[in-house]
Parts: structure tokens; sequence; C-alpha cells
């Protein structure tokens, strides 16, 4: 193995209540990709904050090119030819994509007016690198998430960097986007750049990577190439234990139909029906853009729709707001986290009892400690990783917050739950958790409906599964017939005939 170009060694990091890392450590090699991996919370965005000088450690050393080195924040690190891809967009919609690029160090001349035909130029080309097919003209408020990430790419690559952390870059990419970014890391391996990527899909990891460090509860567990171990040996290191099943699917019983979808037609939407039966899932596939959010959306009230029928229970329903789609039983858990799903300066318990507090009123008045009780029990149901009710949700890891943000949409106690992929940005230990969670309440009559990009997650926990195709259903198909060669058929438009249990 060539030397080190980053070593990251004992790290050690403590928050109030936490120790957050404990005798970490990473090496990052010239020209290879280095998978950084760990369970969530496992200390995987904290140690490579201390990297970047977003958070001073307490203990450790850092060295970078064979020097002792301590960055005061991103644009030091940056600067020195280290950059990162956040999970969480740090971008702002309300300007071009170009604008987003170059923030902070625009391109001017000599008396400071900025040459935008120069940057104009500079962007274009980097989005063509990625395949984004966008005038860097374009606002960045009009891209969609998957685009948006390709963006926080581009920003990164801007900087020609020595060394590139990836943190989950393909959480909200297509398959296509995916490709054409894994064609950019094999240029960027080749140039001699020092890559880290951080995924919770293990598919990626074997395909792209070359090395992998394991973290587990902030500390270094191991360091070995990709060549040298196999899934089920990652998976045990990351948890410390073996996970017998991925997908632990339960038979239920399934009752009489509780939801039903009639001819729903609205933007993007074309005449699209189905149904959900009591104590069922109903996985829904699709390439990204497909309209499976839209879909949901509209159901649920956070969309209009233009005609067709929504039925609860064998009632017309037409939830016109996401209240009225609660008043109604109906839950939906967002993709998006972030922007639709938390409020990232208020309390886990806040969070979690927002939309549910007419459970805990009497009159006016806000029984707090029936909320208390109730926060606390999700907690441990969830096995939510903080260090009390009341930290503020933004400072726990991505899989935390999604399980936060399942926990508020079943405090409202639905009959209908839609979770849109519930599981991205989790790791494989949380994600056996959250899917005995989505078990117990299957188990307990609950009509589920489950939107995932991920192919093996609907094939491993659904009754049923629908694909849709550009604002369709393009086939239908029972668990047992359903294969991810005939999800990607229909996903992509081939016409197969439908085959339902």
């Amino acid at each position: 193995m060539t030397q080190a170009i980053l070593e990251l060694q004992r790290i050690e990091k403590a928050f109030p209540g936490v120790k957050a890392l404990d005798q970490a450590s990473l090496n990052v090699y010239p020209g290879r990709v280095m998978a950084l991996m760990g369970e969530n919370g496992a200390g995987k965005s904290t140690l490579m904050k201390v990297l970047t000088g977003i958070y001073s450690m307490d203990a450790g050393q850092i060295h970078y090119q064979g020097q002792p080195a301590a960055f005061k924040g991103p644009r030091d690190s940056q600067q020195a030819g280290i950059s990162i891809i956040h999970q969480e967009l740090n971008l702002i919609p309300e300007i071009s994509i170009a604008e987003n690029i170059f923030l902070g160090r625009e391109i001017t001349n000599r008396f400071g007016r900025i040459l935008w035909d120069k940057m104009h130029e500079k962007a274009d080309k980097l989005l063509a690198r990625l395949n984004v097919k966008r005038p860097s003209n374009t606002l960045l408020g009009e891209l969609s998430l998957g685009e948006q990430q390709m963006v926080e790419i581009a920003k990164a690559l801007s900087f020609e960097s020595k060394v590139i952390i990836m943190d989950e870059p393909t959480d909200a990419l297509t398959d296509k986007e995916t490709e054409f970014l894994f064609k950019v890391i094999n240029e960027l391996r080749d140039q001699g750049c020092g890559i880290v990527y951080i995924s919770h899909r293990l598919k990626e990891i074997f395909e792209i990577c070359d090395d992998i460090t394991v973290l587990r509860d902030g500390k270094f567990i191991g360091e070995c190439t990709v060549k040298s171990t196999n899934e089920d040996t990652l998976i045990e290191m990351m948890v410390g234990r073996k996970l017998e099943e991925q997908y632990p699917r339960i038979a239920v019983q399934s009752g009489d139909t509780r939801l039903e979808v009639k001819n729903l037609t609205g933007k993007g939407i074309h005449s699209v029906s189905f149904h959900v039966k009591r104590g069922e899932i109903v996985g829904v596939s699709g390439l990204m853009g497909a309209g499976r959010t839209e879909l949901m959306k509209m159901i649920y009230g956070a969309l209009p729709y233009q005609s067709g029928d929504v039925l609860l229970e064998g009632e017309s329903i037409h939830s016109k707001t996401p209240q009225e789609g609660l008043a109604n039983g109906i839950a939906y858990i967002s993709e998006d986290r972030k922007g639709d799903g938390l409020i990232l300066g208020l309390s886990v318990k806040d969070n979690m009892t927002l939309s549910a507090l007419k459970h805990f009123s009497q009159g006016a008045q806000i029984q707090h400690k029936s909320e208390v009780m109730a926060v606390d029990d999700f907690i441990e149901l969830f096995n939510i990783k903080t260090p009390t009710r009341e930290q503020l949700i933004g400072n726990l890891s991505g899989g935390n917050q999604q399980k936060v943000a399942i926990a508020k949409g079943l405090m409202t106690r639905p009959n209908v739950l839609i979770l849109d992929e519930p599981t991205r940005g989790v790791d494989v230990g949380a994600k056996k958790e959250i899917y005995q969670l989505i078990n117990k309440f299957k188990a307990e009559g609950m009509s589920i409906i489950l939107v995932s990009s991920e192919m093996p997650e609907v094939l491993g926990m659904s009754d049923r599964i629908f694909v849709m195709h550009e604002g369709k259903i393009s086939g239908e198909f029972g668990a047992k017939q359903a294969n991810q060669e005939l999800l990607l058929a229909c996903a992509v438009g081939k016409n197969i005939s439908k085959d339902v249990a």
C-alpha cells in the first residue's frame, strides 16, 4: 500500500452526554477510494467535521501530505485541497447553479466585477462532466433533489482537491446519475485523488471502493481491502453481531380494503388506481421522476389533484391539506426529512409530537406528562440514540433523525402510513430495526405503503408491488411473482401484463 495522503490518528471528540469519537482513525491513500462504514451514530460524519475544522478535536493527530495539520474551518481545508460533499445539501435555492458552485469565490476581473460568461462557462463544463442537462444560469430551486445533489458534487469538483469526501453522495440520485458519478470517481482515482466514500449501500461499496475502514460507537474497528472481505463480514464488523435476515417480512392475514384510489389524475399523475388492505404492505417502485412521491402527496393532501377518488373505509375523502390528511387517519413520512419532515432547530421531543399535540391536549392545556411518556416510549421502541429527549434534532445522525421522522408520523395514530424512502441514509442495523417496526404495525392491522428506490427493500418487505412509469402504473405483482428484472422492465416502460397475487 502506498503512503497515505491523509491520516487521522486516535481522534477523540465528546459532546455533553456522549463521546462521539473514541480513538477513531482513518487513512486515505492517493489514487484509491476508501469506504468509511459504520452504523448511524458511529461517528463517521463527526470525524469528517473534525477533519475539516467544523469541530475541534479533544485529542489525536491529523497528518496531511506528510505534515501535521489542523484546519480552522471548511474554507481552510478547501484551500489546502480537501473538499467535502455533505449528506445534507448546503445550497441556496434562490440563486443560480453557477452562483451556488462559486459562492464566495466568484470569478472576477481585477476591479472585482464578476465575469459572468467565464463563470457560467466553467459551471457548464462541470455540469456536463456529471451529465446534468441544465444550463448553469438555472435557479437551483427549479432542480430535483437528485439534480441538486449533482450540483453539490460539481461544487466539490470545482476546487480541484487532492482529497474529496463524499458523504452519502448517491442518496438522492437515480441509477443513471449514480452511473455518471462513478465514472467521475474513476477519473479522479486515475488522477491520483484520495477519496473517502461514506455510504450505507453495500452494493456501491463493493462496486466503487478499494479499501474499507469501519467505525463502531466512535471507535476504530478495522481497515481492510474490498477484495479481502464480503458483505456478511462487513455487516458484522459494523453492528458487532450477525444479521441473520436483512428483510424480515412476516406473514399476516390481510383484512378488508382500507384505502382505495380510483383514477387519480393530477400534475404528472395519469388515472392511477390501486388499493391497500388492513395489515398489508404495498410497495411502490419506479425510477426517480416516475410520479411516486407526487401520487403519495396527493393522497395525503400535500398536493392537489384534478380528478379521481380517494376512499377510506369505503367513504370518499378529499384531503386538501396535510392537516386534513392527518385528520383522515393518513400519515406521510417524507423522503426529504430535512425539507419536509423535521424542524432541525427543535428538540427530539418537540419534533416527535408536533403533529400529534391534539392527542396530548385537554381543552387548551397540553398534558406534558403523557407527552413525555409517549416520546420516551418511542425513543426506546425505535432505539433512537440521543443523550436526552431535549437534544436538538439537528445534532442527531441522519439515521436517528429518520427514526424520529417515522415516530412523528406514528404519533398521530394513523390507519394508513405512507413511507417515502424510509431507510434513505440509514445503516443496515437501523434498517432492520425500522423493518421490524413496520412489521409490528402491519401485524396490528395498519395499512402501509412503502415507496422505495431500493428494489431489494421493496421485494423483501412488500405483500404486493406496483411499479410507476411517467405518472402511470406500468405493472403490478404479488410478492411471489415479482423480481428485480420485472420491476426494472416496468420502471423503464416496457409493456408487461399485470400479475396480481
